[in-house]
């Protein structure tokens, strides 16, 4: 298919459960590109908000292009998401009635195209986030015993 993903955004994981995710297309500038394609993209902080019916990522860094001239580009500046109507009205449904949280998971290129997976979905609770975190343990102690009895 051609993805070659740039970012991903494993903060997400942590601080919600992920429950639907929906592909963007990025409005970008072209020094922001050329720092995508160098790596230089960070999801940490970021979120997704609803305006006027058009989606728009907040606080995602896209650090400054080094040969990029006087129309450099601001790395923290708000970007249009580009989404078809359908996916809008589903993701304004999913957030005001259930009270899910729009958060961008990975960033990818498909095709030369510039992709942002959103996930949808609950914040945890900080009972929630060491649930977690004992699962995955319990998970590698398995998977750890389970090796050393193969061998």
């Amino acid at each position: 298919m051609g993805i070659k993903i740039i970012a991903t955004n494993k903060k997400a994981y942590h601080d919600y459960f992920i429950e639907e995710t929906f592909e963007a297309g990025i409005a970008l500038t072209g020094t922001e590109v050329k720092s995508i394609r160098e790596g230089k993209v960070n999801l940490k902080e970021s979120f997704c908000r609803i305006k006027n019916g058009e989606v728009f990522i907040n606080n995602m860094n896209i650090a400054v292009y080094e040969f990029g001239n006087r129309e450099n580009h601001d790395p923290t500046r708000m970007r249009k998401l580009l989404l078809h109507h359908v996916e809008i009205d589903k993701l304004l449904r999913l957030t005001e009635q259930k009270g899910l949280s729009m958060v961008p998971t990975k960033i990818y290129f498909k095709r030369n195209y510039v992709k942002l997976e959103i996930g949808v979905g609950r914040g945890k609770k900080m009972h929630d986030k060491r649930e977690t975190l004992k699962q995955k343990e319990a998970d590698r102690e398995m998977a750890k015993a389970i090796k050393s009895s193969l061998h």
